[in-house]
Order: C-alpha cells, then sequence, then structure tokens
C-alpha cells in the first residue's frame, strides 16, 4: 500500500478499509495525517469554529451488575454505599445546572437489577414536568439492552418509551472496543458488540440522535480500533436520510488508576499525546460520515487537545459540571465556561457554545462561573 494514494483517498471523502486505516496508522507521517484531517474537517464543518457545551454528568443510580475492569465507580447490590438518585437530588442538580448555564443532564448509571423501564420513564416524565427546558442525554446502548433483558422487551420497544417519556438523545456509551474479544476481558456483563450496534441502528430509525465513542488504550490491538471504526461508519451508513444519526464520534484513553485492570491484569494506559493526536486525525480519515469529532480534554488534558484542533477536531465536549465516572478513574482535568473558551482561543480557534444537537447557543446573560480545583 501507498500512504500518499491512500490520503489522496480519504481526501475525497472515500471509505478505507480496515487494512488501510491501519497501513496509515504505522505508516503515515503524524504531520500528514494532521493535514488531511483538517483539510476535510474544514469541508465538513465550514464554519471553523470550535463548539463546546455546558452540561452535568448525573447517575441515576451507581448500583451495577456489569463488573466492568475499567471501572471504580460501580456498587454491587446491597453495598453500603449504593445509592438510587431521587427527585430532590435532581431538583438541586438541575437548578444549579441552571445556573451554571447548562441545558442538558447526560443521564447515566448502572445496570441495576431492579430497576426496569417503569423506572427510568416515570423519572424522565418527572424531571420534564417540573423542567421542561432540561434536556436529557440519557443511558447508552448497555443500558438499554439491560432493560430490554429485564422487560423481556425488544429495542425498539424500550427505546420508544424512553423517547416518548422525555429522552432527547442516546449517548455513545459504553462501546470501549465494539470487539467481542476485547469486550470478554474489559465488561463481560455488558451487551455484546453486534447487539450495541444494533441498538444504535434501531435508534436512529426512530430519529433518535445519537454519538459514538471509543475507549482506546488498554488491551485492544491496533487492527481492532480500525474495526471498530469501520463499524460505526457502516452502521451510520444505514441511518435514515432524514436522521442525524452519530452525530459525534468521541475517542478517548482508558484511565487506569486504581482499576481492575490495572491491578490485576496489569494493564496501563500507555497511550501518547502523539497517539492519541493520530487517532483523531485518522477519526476523521475514517469516518467521513460522522460530522463531528471531539478531543477528549477530559483524558488527555488541555494541551493535547488544543493540538487536535487542529488535527481534524472540531468539538471540545462538555465543561462536565459535574463527572464522577471517568474520574473515579483518575482523570484530573477540568475546565469552566471562561478557561474552556480561552483553551480554544488560544489554539487559534473562535468558541461556540452549542446544545447536543449541534445547534449553537448564545452564552446565558445570567451565569455563573463554577468554581472547580485543579
Amino acid at each position: 500500500m501507498d500512504v500518499t494514494e491512500l490520503l489522496k483517498k480519504a481526501a475525497n471523502f472515500e471509505s478505507l478499509t480496515v487494512e488501510e486505516g491501519v497501513h496509515l496508522y504505522h505508516h503515515a507521517p503524524l504531520t500528514d495525517l494532521m493535514y488531511v484531517a483538517d483539510e476535510l474537517r474544514k469541508i465538513q464543518v465550514p464554519h471553523g469554529r470550535v463548539t463546546w457545551q455546558i452540561d452535568r454528568n448525573v447517575n441515576t443510580t451507581n448500583v451495577c451488575v456489569a463488573n466492568c475492569k475499567f471501572c471504580n465507580f460501580f456498587r454491587i447490590p446491597g453495598h453500603p454505599e449504593a445509592y438510587i438518585t431521587d427527585m430532590p437530588v435532581y431538583r438541586k442538580k438541575i437548578t444549579e445546572t441552571l445556573k451554571y448555564g447548562g441545558d442538558q443532564l447526560l443521564l447515566q448509571g448502572g445496570h441495576h437489577p431492579g430497576l426496569g423501564l417503569e423506572f427510568y420513564t416515570s423519572t424522565f416524565r418527572q424531571i420534564k414536568e417540573e423542567f421542561p427546558a432540561i434536556k436529557l442525554h440519557a443511558l447508552g446502548p448497555p443500558e438499554v439492552a439491560h432493560i430490554t433483558k429485564l422487560e423481556k422487551s425488544t429495542h425498539r420497544e424500550v427505546l420508544t418509551a424512553l423517547k416518548e417519556s422525555g429522552m432527547d438523545s442516546l449517548p455513545g456509551a459504553g462501546a470501549e472496543i465494539l470487539i467481542d474479544r476485547v469486550r470478554r476481558l474489559i465488561s463481560k456483563g455488558k451487551c455484546g458488540a453486534q447487539e450495541w450496534l444494533d441498538i444504535m441502528h434501531e435508534a436512529h430509525k426512530l430519529n433518535i440522535t445519537t454519538s459514538a465513542t471509543m475507549m482506546f488504550g488498554h488491551v485492544e490491538t491496533i487492527e481492532e480500533r480500525f474495526e471498530h471504526l469501520v463499524k460505526i461508519r457502516e452502521v451510520q451508513s444505514r441511518k435514515p436520510a432524514d436522521a442525524k444519526g452519530f452525530l459525534a464520534f468521541i475517542p478517548w484513553t482508558f484511565q487506569d488508576v486504581d482499576t481492575l485492570l490495572t491491578r490485576i491484569r496489569g494493564v496501563h494506559n500507555l497511550t501518547t499525546a502523539d497517539e492519541y493526536i493520530r487517532m483523531i486525525a485518522l477519526s476523521r480519515i475514517m469516518l467521513p460520515n460522522v460530522k463531528n469529532i471531539q478531543a477528549s480534554w477530559l483524558t488527555v488534558g488541555k494541551h493535547t487537545a488544543q493540538v487536535c484542533l487542529q488535527s481534524g477536531a472540531n468539538d471540545f465536549g462538555s465543561i462536565m459540571i459535574e463527572e464522577n465516572v471517568v474520574s473515579a478513574a483518575g482523570a484530573p482535568h477540568r475546565f469552566t465556561y471562561k478557561t474552556i473558551q480561552d483553551a480554544i482561543r488560544e489554539a487559534g480557534f473562535e468558541p461556540q457554545l452549542r446544545n447536543q444537537q449541534y445547534e449553537w447557543r448564545e452564552i446565558p446573560a445570567m451565569i455563573e462561573e463554577q468554581v472547580v480545583d485543579y
């Protein structure tokens, strides 16, 4: 294979194979990948601004039976620290979120064996009744799969009920690496790769906007990363013409502090800044049908994420007023609504506040800056 020819193919928005992507990963100069990815970004997102968001990650419950080997957040049923979030807590957190300029909750939790569809639909309805302006970016394919099994139902029926009760969009959570060999090693209790993809395709048919993710830097091979990317691209290619489908792709790195993967299997995140930038560029190249590529400042830090904006990424994600899961495994980075904009400007771009549908928002006139510990 010839690197120059592959880059020309990519520049024409042609779909590369797994083998071609792997070849570029190993043999293409990083500067060439960055250049091609940046040119693709300029075509796909011609306004040139870097978008960002204000939302809050609120966990419905920390009870989970999936037993993922990279998660320090979950508690087993009956654990003294186990909880289910109730409406008084939601009220307090939503009120704070609105004060800080947020318009959305990212609602995720665990695979609680006792919480079925009615729990989620009633929770969503009550939140929407009391806070109709707040958007719910809720659950993820593994949680939908878990609820479906509890209810002995179908993905379509569960997704329809969740949408009707107030779910505005479906996060790409729980993708990790969409290869069952990997999933058996790190997240055996979650749905398999094909079920994850099937749920996303069903969501697209119901016109539910979704995102896709990839957590890498653990037990996966380079080839498996590119198999993951091709699977995302193929599902996106099958969405209805009027559906947004995967509106964004977010690759992020495994956080290894005190996780079972690290303590028992000796797996460490050895991803370098150059490797992450390379994967951002190749994500843009491998996913010509996904418009927005997000740099994960939460896991790689400000400076690496800034370089990603010259390497195909056009989005900086959320300031995350609250985030408990990834932080519990060692992610130390934090932004406020002011410092995230400063970081984007330092990288040479104009920041633009957005919502989950990538529609632009004005920064609220009355907004308080959250105090965070760095």
